[in-house]
């Protein structure tokens, strides 16, 4: 398991790394922000409201991006107004989570992997540095700053790779990735064909110092493996 340190919140990881959950104990007046339904359980005590606003990238535009990428349209809003108040939260697939602390730095998390945050942590959604069209895989990427836990979610088990000058990483393997680094998507053979007839299809060029956190498993090849199984209607 993974503890938050004393100056963040109190987070901790349960049943890694294939069925994990984040049991979050808060502080009076403490807030927790999570994606819309990711709620397991929580103290009776603790309120809950519902928002549109989420950082920088708040407000109904923001709401509307979120539901575009496939999340909720709305978020979740805990406080507890006495010490002690517990919520637990749980990713909709089976897998592992990451507790991240921004301590000013910026990270980029692939919108579906966000799971919850501190309530001073700033998201924008819709990282420019991903315009173009990945085949099949997910478009939407969060930007992340500011101060506080992030609690990630993954699709299998959650790693992360100290890059210190290069490294390849499949696209749909990939959760989260700090801004130190730059990064270029590419074909991960020397040709398009080679790459797309291995089943490697796009990779992401990484370069500089920093890390890269991955998932086990691609949700998208995932889908296409048990949709093809299923009977036609």
């Amino acid at each position: 398991m993974r503890l938050g340190s004393n100056k963040s919140m109190n987070v901790e990881i349960l049943h890694q790394p294939d069925s994990a959950i984040a049991k979050v104990t808060l502080a009076a007046g403490e807030e927790l922000v999570a994606e819309a339904g990711s709620m397991i359980a929580m103290s009776g005590f603790v309120n809950v409201s519902t928002t549109l606003r989420q950082g920088k990238g708040g407000g109904i535009l923001g709401g509307l991006k979120r539901m575009v990428a496939g999340e909720s349209l709305f978020l979740s809003v805990f406080r507890s107004p006495s010490a002690g108040g517990e919520v637990f939260v749980a990713p909709k697939l089976l897998g592992d989570i990451l507790l991240y602390q921004m301590v000013g730095n910026g990270l980029v998390v692939q919108a579906t992997s966000y799971l919850a945050s501190e309530s001073n942590v700033d998201i924008e959604l819709g990282f420019q540095g991903f315009k173009s069209l990945f085949s099949g895989e997910s478009i939407f990427w969060l930007d992340i700053s500011g101060y506080g836990s992030v609690i990630l979610s993954s699709f299998g088990g959650i790693y992360e790779i100290d890059v210190n000058g290069e490294y390849i990483v499949d696209t749909g393997n990939i959760v989260a990735f700090e801004k130190s680094l730059t990064f270029d998507i590419t074909k991960a053979s020397s040709s398009w064909i080679g790459s797309f007839l291995g089943g490697e299809g796009l990779v992401c060029r990484f370069k500089g110092q920093g890390k890269v956190y991955c998932q086990t498993h691609n949700p998208t090849a995932f889908g296409q493996l048990v949709g093809s199984q299923l009977p036609a209607r």
